[in-house]
């Protein structure tokens, strides 16, 4: 990309490619600032007050009246800009010319779900912050739930409420986020010359191949030389990439220098996905367990407090990472593969089931559980038809629907108030 010097002198405009509430500045504040800082927040607050009364498009302003208005030099406005860039909050357009006319283009913050869904930003979240300041955020967004099972719903619909008209459609402008930019230092011309010729072939580095290296040296902090030294160990006999012995090697390195994963395994579902309160069935506290434990935890007390093996964290951070799973549709996936796969967890069973799951857009335990039980009984039926005889395997316990009315004996609660205190 050319080198622009940005200049005071220089023009921009804003055009507004969404709808921004009052709720983004929160977000932004509470979300992005610890992440990308005071300043770029501020550019970002500025801009946005630039904007006509429309805020569609705002006039033509130089960089001079932000250097003003943030009592910042320019240095700080371009970092501030790309990390906006970066974020996906920003586009930058620029036509050169004895001034150049610079086009900035605004997009929405993430809502607060979709950010504490995000696996890469969620864990940059709560690393710059710490684990209190998590958990303190974390109840701010928190979804009030309120139990409806005895409640029935009398909402009417539009067309019992209003005639047909005939009035045309005006298309409106919707809310945009754009994707996470990861903003990567990565040097592929030097990561292929530091390699020989010898062991690599040409074509190795894929597109697919490129993103991957991106990923990986954006969640274990990889610099350009560390990832050369792993891309190397990573190589096969073909000299292509291993996609999984890449991942695993990183995976260790990073081990080795903080002594642990990314903290993703270890913390349990958000608040705003997890069941309403007041649920006190059987079913209801198996829910609780779910969303209330780390999967870590969660397979380390299906172990019996045996340490879950590297084979098995490698999963657990593929399941969280790679495809986004919930924490606790995660731990729902481990309860039922493990009841239905003799108390094995086969990673191929596994990935694929999880792969189903991911298509299927679960995000809460609950959704997980009552998909599970579905296709289940999906199965059952295509068996009975077909006349196929398979053997069954055991099921887990909250297939059982009886237990969705019961309540917890005294004992039961006990026992399931262990179980989380174990865990």
């Amino acid at each position: 990309m050319k080198l622009i010097t940005l200049l005071p002198a220089d023009k921009y405009v804003i055009i507004n490619r969404t709808i921004l509430t009052e709720v983004d500045k929160k977000n932004l504040i509470n979300l992005y600032e610890p992440i990308i800082g005071f300043s770029a927040v501020s550019l970002y607050l500025t801009l946005w007050s630039d904007l006509d009364r429309l805020e569609l498009m705002s006039k033509d302003f130089t960089h001079h009246h932000l250097m003003s208005i943030l009592k910042c030099d320019l240095e700080t406005i371009k970092l501030s800009r790309e990390a906006l860039e970066a974020m996906g909050l920003l586009k930058t357009y620029v036509k050169t010319g004895d001034i150049n006319s610079y086009v900035y283009e605004l997009y929405s913050p993430l809502s607060a779900p979709e950010f504490f869904n995000n696996p890469i930003l969620n864990i940059v979240l709560y690393n710059n912050i710490g684990e209190i300041e998590y958990n303190d955020l974390k109840k701010i967004y928190q979804k009030v739930n309120i139990d409806l099972q005895d409640y029935e719903e009398i909402t009417q619909t539009l067309n019992e409420t209003f005639e047909p008209t005939n009035i045309p459609l005006v298309e409106a402008r919707k809310r945009v986020t754009l994707p996470l930019n990861i903003n990567s230092d990565i040097d592929f011309d030097f990561l292929i010359s530091s390699i020989p010729k010898t062991i690599l072939n040409p074509k190795a580095f894929t597109k697919k191949i490129k993103e991957l290296i991106i990923n990986l040296s954006f969640i274990y902090n990889l610099d350009n030389l560390k990832l050369v030294e792993l891309i190397r160990a990573s190589l096969n006999e073909t000299g292509n990439i291993n996609k999984e012995e890449l991942r695993k090697n990183a995976r260790k390195y990073y081990q080795f220098n903080t002594g642990s994963l990314p903290t993703l395994i270890y913390r349990n579902t958000p608040e705003y996905l997890k069941n309403p309160l007041g649920d006190n069935s059987k079913k209801g506290k198996i829910i609780a367990v779910f969303e209330n434990t780390t999967p870590y935890d969660f397979l380390k007390a299906k172990y019996n407090g045996s340490e879950p093996t590297p084979r098995d964290l490698k999963l657990l951070e593929s399941l969280l990472i790679d495809l986004e799973l919930t924490p606790s549709v995660v731990n729902v996936l481990i309860d039922y593969v493990l009841k239905k796969n003799n108390n094995r967890l086969s990673v191929n069973y596994i990935e694929t089931i999880a792969g189903q799951w991911k298509r299927a857009g679960l995000k809460t335990a609950k959704e997980a559980m009552e998909f599970a039980e579905k296709e289940h009984k999906k199965m059952q039926t295509k068996n009975l038809k077909t006349k196929t005889h398979v053997k069954e395997n055991a099921v887990p316990v909250w297939f059982d629907e009886t237990i969705t009315k019961e309540e917890v004996s005294e004992e039961e609660q006990k026992e399931l108030e262990n179980l989380l205190k174990n865990i």
